[in-house]
């Protein structure tokens, strides 16, 4: 049973949509000094060696994650390999605020990929809300201008950050079936390290590809070394481990309203850092997608 929202836990709830949208701003203030995918490929090389100390055991023999190495395969593919890849991607030729923005329509991809891959009963005002929350979507692939969105003028960091929602839809839906072991499942710090292990071996292959068939470089630096530092501690470790604790305290339905702060943090921070102000339609596509997660949520 959840507890009450108290100060401590919304602080909780907060600290990992912040994360994530300065993940987006920074993601877009780097695209000059790395590539995308090598990015995310150094993220979570950093990241595993700030996790070794907190849960090094697992990597033992008999921990039970090799055993279950088809299970963090398969999730460390969709999480580590390809969402934040995607992500980056995406803010090549898109904005935080829309990619963050585009993201939140999360709940739509839940349900869509819940009802065609995992049997999961859809009800009548999930559809309803699932209806607002894409909408949401629409108004800023179309950018407030419906004759755009008829002629299919969208950028390509639209489409990949779609394809980066499907891709942590999925993600979430096998989490959901939780069949690693218990001891591994209990540990949140062994239950990443497990996926970044796995997850590197995925993200060093397309980084790989990355550098074979584009002109990548990386212009290394103070910059680039901050920017890897914030990605590595914030969005990936601090963030994962806040919402983790933040939703035993208030339970998943609560958070998942602060997991919508995550574009009005976006907007803030690219107004800041990019000079990029939000522009009209995109406080319509928010209040959109916000009221579908509402609606869905009421039984």
């Amino acid at each position: 049973m959840s507890q009450k929202l108290s100060p401590i836990t919304a602080l909780l709830l907060t600290v990992p949509p912040l994360m994530w949208a300065g993940n987006a701003v920074v993601g877009r203030l780097v695209t000059d000094l790395v590539p995308p995918i090598t990015l995310n490929f150094l993220r979570w090389f950093v990241a595993l060696f700030i996790l070794l100390p907190l849960a090094w055991r697992v990597l033992r023999p008999r921990s039970g994650l090799w055993s279950h190495w088809r299970r963090f395969g398969l999730l460390s593919l969709l999480g580590v390999g390809c969402y934040n890849a995607l992500q980056y991607l995406a803010l090549q030729t898109s904005t935080p605020l829309n990619v963050t923005l585009v993201a939140a329509s999360g709940p739509f991809w839940m349900l869509i990929i819940g009802a065609l891959f995992f049997k999961a009963p859809v009800r009548r005002m999930q559809q309803l809300g699932a209806l607002l929350s894409i909408s949401g979507v629409l108004v800023v692939l179309s950018r407030g201008q419906w004759a755009e969105l008829m002629a299919v003028r969208l950028v390509a960091g639209d489409m990949y950050v779609l394809l980066a929602t499907a891709c942590w839809s999925f993600y979430s839906w096998l989490l959901s079936r939780r069949d690693e072991p218990e001891a591994i499942r209990n540990d949140w710090a062994a239950f990443l390290l497990g996926q970044v292990v796995f997850g590197l071996g995925w993200s060093g292959l397309f980084a790989g590809l990355e550098w074979t068939f584009t002109d990548a470089h990386i212009v290394w630096g103070w910059p680039l070394i901050t920017t890897l530092a914030f990605v590595a501690v914030g969005p990936a470790v601090l963030a994962y481990r806040c919402w983790g604790l933040g939703i035993q305290q208030a339970g998943p339905a609560v958070a998942g309203f602060f997991a919508n702060l995550t574009p009005l943090f976006a907007a803030v921070l690219s107004a800041a850092f990019l000079g990029e102000l939000p522009h009209l339609y995109h406080v319509a596509a928010f209040a959109l997608i916000v009221g579908g997660i509402v609606v869905s949520a009421r039984h």
